[in-house]
């Protein structure tokens, strides 16, 4: 623990208590205070004759303006400075990678009721950006098509393989792919009878650009998934479906993006499925079939204990 005067509090920061003791500070100890304001790391990088040397004063008056601002000593005032050092570059990171939305002592529940809140913001914010006229225009290519290439890397590369298995399961002929060679491969293969997709929220991942766009160039009808209408990848699409942009946490691999895509596809899948009623209808009960001996039965629940008075 680092010693601290009644004072000054133990909320203050050491500007603060610089700041707030500046005025009753002689000349000498005025200078140290130059000094600290205008490097706040010197007490770190310095010894006490190093620091009294550069701003021309004692050590003995540096250990005077230590203790002026609430500390035993020099020593105790170089910890003082590198713990909130510390603590500001941890601070300013948190807020960086996670976010000012999540305290880093935050109860659990109160992390969970604002992931829930962001999660729904972002699903609402989605739905009223989608144009429904557009989404059903892709519908209908991605229905009546010979194939489809889906295209996305790294976390939108899940999502494109989670969409790809769920049209695979109503009979829609798809491939998804997050290797751009692979997928430029593909996208050379497509034709006006094909549909390509490419998933990117900042619709800059130039790996999915490239494919999306020779997919385009081959023929195939190209449809963009992305929350920046001016993007790259919505510039060279046939179509482009909003979703919500990232929110101001866990970024760079925001959930709340991949929550925001997956409502688009679910919903395009469901148009989809609508589309091929019959078709899809027969592979969803073929597919269930196939997979039935592989589920065990529910569970027996245990019997309750009978009450001692009954028996």
């Amino acid at each position: 623990m680092v010693p601290r005067t009644k004072d000054f509090g133990n909320g203050m920061t050491i500007a603060r208590r610089i700041a707030a003791g500046r005025h009753t500070m002689p000349t000498a100890m005025s200078k140290i205070a130059d000094v600290v304001t205008g490097h706040p790391a010197a007490p770190i990088e310095l010894t006490i004759t190093e620091l009294a040397d550069r701003a021309g004063t004692s050590p003995a008056t540096v250990t005077r303006f230590c203790r002026a601002i609430g500390f035993d000593g020099y020593t105790q005032f170089r910890v003082g400075v590198a713990s909130e050092i510390g603590r500001g570059d941890a601070d300013e990171s948190w807020h960086a990678d996670i976010g000012e939305e999540f305290g880093a002592t935050d109860a659990p529940g109160k992390v969970l009721q604002t992931l829930v809140a962001l999660h729904l913001e972002s699903l609402e914010t989605t739905a009223a950006r989608l144009d429904l006229d557009s989404v059903m225009n892709v519908a209908g290519a991605v229905a009546a098509a010979r194939h489809v290439d889906i295209y996305g890397v790294g976390g939108s590369g899940v999502i494109a393989r989670e969409f790809q298995g769920r049209l695979y399961r109503i009979g829609v002929s798809a491939h998804a792919w997050s290797d751009v060679h692979d997928g430029l491969t593909s996208a050379v293969m497509q034709n006006a009878s094909s549909v390509a997709i490419g998933i990117s929220s900042t619709g800059r991942t130039d790996e999915t650009v490239q494919m999306l766009s020779q997919a385009g160039a081959a023929g195939a009808f190209t449809v963009a998934i992305t929350h920046d209408a001016d993007s790259w990848l919505a510039g060279l699409a046939d179509v482009s479906l909003a979703t919500a942009e990232p929110s101001r946490y866990l970024r760079p691999d925001d959930l709340s993006v991949k929550h925001s895509q997956l409502l688009v596809l679910d919903l395009l899948y469901l148009l989809v499925a609508q589309q091929m009623f019959a078709e899809a209808s027969t592979h969803l009960a073929a597919s269930a079939m196939a997979v039935s001996a592989h589920r065990r039965p529910p569970r027996t629940p245990k019997p309750a204990p009978v009450p001692e008075e009954t028996r």
